[in-house]
């Protein structure tokens, strides 16, 4: 916006258009806020005009995840019990984004409660994956995945606790980052509006890795209650050179089935990064057992997700224990790699299955897969260490009207955002963005994602 070149007001406009020629076909967004939005990206281009700059996002329309609590817009986190929820505060990620310029035009659809790996709800209904819209965008982060590769939005606040900002990146060919658990406040996002949970986080997605890393610059920081004491400073990434990373790489795993197509594809990054000169470990000395890590996050993580689900006081204090000697086991191995590689899901978008969840199946190489333990394998690892996570596009394989996407997840040490990230951008200069998906291709040559 500062330089001048397109107003706040002109590409909101744009936006609010694309949103009404896709939408139907989407149900990405499922509220808008205009007159208000309208009004902000007024006073952007004000400041602008009198040399004022309201921050790193000033002027920049975009979209936030259904979850978090926008003051005075809707926020029904999918809920039929919060269909007609208004807020009068922003969660703390919300205002972050405003307090750096953003204009929040609208809301993008989640699955009740960020509760599933599809993005549908008894509100406004599902959403589509702009790839092929038989088939879902993932979840809980759907809606804004799909708004994103769409091009409805420049930019979105996920959430994530099982994959929930990782597989919808996945699968729609966006950039989606699970940060270090704790350095973006949770704080009024719904569920858990008043704290920091266990396990989930908030976290940015865009098209690019360079815009996430914008926005994760902008939502970083203690929250305000703890801000008048604490700082936070994320350490910059181990090296910006392709040709010094180390990194390790699990693209088969006994423990779960992986699609061969999506094997293919995370290999051929793989040949693509060694070919720039990293170093790549595909059969690296794991310190632990993704089974046994997996068995122990389902434990931890079903009091935060699953209202029947109970631990003992002493049981989650056994097992949180156990996670710590986990952690300290992972964070020597990132003493000899600089991030461990891995499949984000595994499969591609799949098509819509709206039937009870223990009634669906995961079809891997042409079989039949239990559902949520194969959906919420491979986010397992990130999720219950509390190590940041980037998932960035490297291609297509066969399926759906064009291809569809598939993404690498990038796992790296404790509070090494920046370097996840920093392997996430060299992986995007190497393979290059997917595409435009078929919904936009009638008139591609206007469109510019």
């Amino acid at each position: 916006m500062t330089a001048r070149e397109l107003s706040s007001r002109e590409l909101l406009a744009e936006l609010l258009d694309r949103v009404e020629q896709y939408n139907p076909s989407l149900n990405a967004v499922v509220t808008l806020d205009v007159e208000r939005a309208m009004a902000a990206a007024a006073r952007a281009d004000a400041a602008i005009a009198d040399g004022h700059v309201l921050g790193p996002l000033h002027g920049l329309p975009m979209t936030v995840k259904d979850t978090f609590a926008t003051a005075a817009m809707r926020t029904t986190a999918g809920a039929t019990e919060l269909a007609d929820h208004v807020p009068d505060r922003d969660a703390m990620a919300v205002a972050r984004l405003r307090q750096a310029g953003a204009v929040v035009f609208g809301k993008t659809n989640s699955p009740a409660f960020a509760g599933d790996w599809q993005t549908v709800n008894d509100v406004f209904g599902p959403t589509n994956n702009p790839w092929d819209l038989g088939r879902t965008p993932g979840g809980s982060s759907g809606g804004s995945a799909a708004a994103l590769s769409a091009g409805l939005t420049p930019l979105e606040v996920g959430s994530d606790i099982g994959g929930s900002i990782r597989n919808p990146a996945h699968f729609c060919g966006v950039v989606g980052h699970k940060p270090t658990r704790g350095v973006i406040p949770y704080r009024g996002h719904v569920p858990s509006p008043l704290g920091q949970p266990d396990l989930a986080v908030a976290g940015p997605m865009a098209r690019r890795v360079t815009d996430v890393r914008l926005a994760l610059s902008v939502l970083v920081g203690p929250d305000d209650e703890n801000s008048v004491a604490w700082k936070l400073k994320l350490p910059k990434a181990r090296t910006d050179d392709v040709a010094g990373l180390r990194l390790a790489a699990l693209v088969d795993e006994p423990s779960t089935p992986v699609d061969e197509a999506v094997r293919a594809s995370l290999r051929g990054a793989l040949d693509a990064l060694e070919a720039a000169g990293a170093t790549v470990d595909r059969q690296p000395p794991l310190p632990l057992d993704l089974f046994e890590v997996n068995l122990l996050y389902q434990r931890m993580v079903g009091p935060e997700v699953i209202a029947d689900h109970q631990l003992t006081h002493t049981e989650w204090l056994a097992a949180s224990e156990r996670r710590q000697q986990l952690r300290a086991e992972i964070a020597h191995f990132f003493t000899r790699y600089d991030a461990l590689l891995l499949p984000a899901f595994s499969v591609p978008a799949f098509p819509h299955d709206h039937r009870p969840m223990d009634e669906r199946r995961l079809v891997v190489d042409g079989r039949e897969e239990p559902y949520s333990q194969t959906a919420m394998f491979w986010a397992g690892l990130a999720t219950l260490l509390w190590l940041p996570a980037t998932v960035v596009p490297v291609g297509l394989v066969a399926g759906g009207p064009a291809g569809l996407p598939v993404g690498v997840q990038i796992v790296g040490p404790y509070l090494g955002d920046r370097t996840t990230l920093g392997v996430a951008a060299a992986v995007e200069r190497l393979m290059g963005p997917v595409g435009v998906p078929p919904l936009l291709r009638t008139d591609a040559e206007q469109v510019d994602l």
